[in-house]
Order: C-alpha cells, then structure tokens, then sequence
C-alpha cells in the first residue's frame, strides 16, 4: 500500500468468493492515481478473504478488513470510510456494476472542491443496463425529481457510486445503518449544508454473476427518510447534529466548525 494514497476505493462485498476477481481486475487497469482498495467484510469467514488473501499477493495496495459496526452494507460502508487513508473516498460495489474508469475523475472532482461527485446513470452520456425495472423506474424518478425540485446537484442521488471527501463525512457523520441508502443520506445533508455536489455520466451494467443483496421493500423506507430530508431549508452544521445527533464514525469528536470558505485541497503532486 503507498504511504499517502489520493484516493481509498472502500468495497463492501458478502460472500462474493471468485465473483470479485473481475471487479478487482477492472478497478487496478481502470486506476491510475495513487490508491488504496479496501475491500470490507462483515466475518471472517465470508467467502470472499481467502479470494481476497490469493489476490493481495501479487497486487500490495489492496486490504481487507472485518467490519464490527454490525452487519449490513451501511455499517460495512462507514467502516470502510473510517478506516481509509486517503482524503478522498470512493465508495464502489464488489458486483462489477460500476464502471470503475470514473473513479480518477470522481477523484479530482473532491480535490477541486465538490464533497461529494456522483456517478449518474441519468444525465446526458449515462445509462443503466439491465436490474430490475422497478427499481430503475424509482431510482430514476427519485433522481429528476431531486434534481429538479431540490437543486441537489446531481441526477442520481441514490446511485452507490459516488466519491466523498472524507472531512466531510467526518464533520456530518453518517446514520444510516442498514443498506445502501448513505449515498442519498450523504447528498442530501451537502445539500442542506449548501455544499457542492457534482456528477459525471456512468453506465452501470447488471451483474453477470452472483446474486443482489439490494433489498427493495425492506430499505425503501430507510430512501424515503433521506428523500424528504434533502427538500428542507439550509441549515449550518450544528443545527444538522442537533436535528439527529449522530454517532461519530469511529467515536471521533465532530467538529462543529464551518465549510463556509474552505478552499479546495491541492492534490497530490504524483498520480495524474
């Protein structure tokens, strides 16, 4: 693993065994900056660490860690983002439904100042292939209408696939503890924050192998929290913890500190 990556690649897989490998594969072609992929499970015996240790062997930057948030993808997300080193964080899945050729540009995007860059299946040069349609038809109409209504500043609030800077994520906390829903959670308070949000066109393509651990009707309510949060009024950090005082990642101490006027990172001087 490099000292001082540019960007943490955090994927949370149950039970992948093999399936990983062409994911794996097509993130260290696609990946030209400095990285780290990590790589989170939920228990020791998930299929996927022996894949994992085989895999580690011949490619240095990537580590897996065992999860003790609890189990779920939410908790295994906000384990790996605590435990990332870099400053900017991707968050990818271990199906191969990402296109990880973004991750550079979703990466330079946070280090020019954005703190969260979203993947969008549904701008101009995006599309989604395959998946269920009933889910697309949500998604999709979740997206535009946010994107319309509540200016969030992408068209695919709820695609997985986003970059964060860590700060950020650090400052506002994370509450999700079920599935998926933290991309939309954490569009939506940079949107309350009044914080730049960005997108660049992804096409995500269906699983070739394995199967889904997207629950619909079970985290449907889980979206539906965040979609109606993301439309009220601007609110200043402290007002955002006071809302919902969140547990810090990791027990940190939030700092109740203003993003008003923060610059921009300079990135670093090797990768790209």
């Amino acid at each position: 693993m490099v000292s001082s990556p540019r960007v943490s690649v955090v994927i949370p897989a149950y039970n992948e065994g093999e399936a990983i490998v062409p994911a794996l594969d097509r993130i260290f072609e696609s990946v030209q900056l400095d990285s780290e992929i990590l790589v989170v499970v939920d228990f020791p015996e998930d299929t996927t660490v022996p894949v994992l240790a085989r895999y580690a062997e011949s490619h240095p930057h990537l580590r897996y860690v065992v999860n003790d948030y609890g189990r779920g993808p939410a908790n295994a997300i906000r384990y790996g983002i605590d435990r990332a080193a870099a400053d900017t964080v991707v968050v990818t899945m271990a199906d191969g439904c990402d296109d990880p050729r973004q991750i550079d540009d979703l990466t330079r995007l946070v280090e020019r100042g954005v703190v969260v860059a979203a993947a969008s299946r549904y701008m101009p040069g995006g599309q989604q292939v395959g998946g269920p349609l009933l889910k697309a038809m949500m998604s999709r109409a979740a997206g535009r209408s946010l994107h319309v209504f509540a200016r969030i500043g992408t068209r695919d609030a709820t695609n997985s696939f986003k970059a964060y800077d860590r700060d950020f994520v650090r400052r506002v906390g994370i509450e999700s503890r079920h599935g998926f829903e933290i991309g939309l959670e954490l569009t939506a308070k940079a949107r309350r924050l009044g914080l730049p949000v960005a997108e660049l066109p992804t096409i995500w393509l269906d699983r070739q192998a394995g199967v889904s651990n997207f629950k619909l009707a079970q985290w449907i309510p889980k979206y539906l929290r965040w979609y109606l949060f993301a439309y009220g009024p601007k609110l200043e950090l402290a007002e955002l913890h006071d809302r919902s005082p969140a547990e810090p990642p990791g027990g940190d101490v939030l700092e109740q500190e203003s993003f008003a006027g923060r610059p921009a990172r300079r990135p670093h001087d090797t990768g790209a």
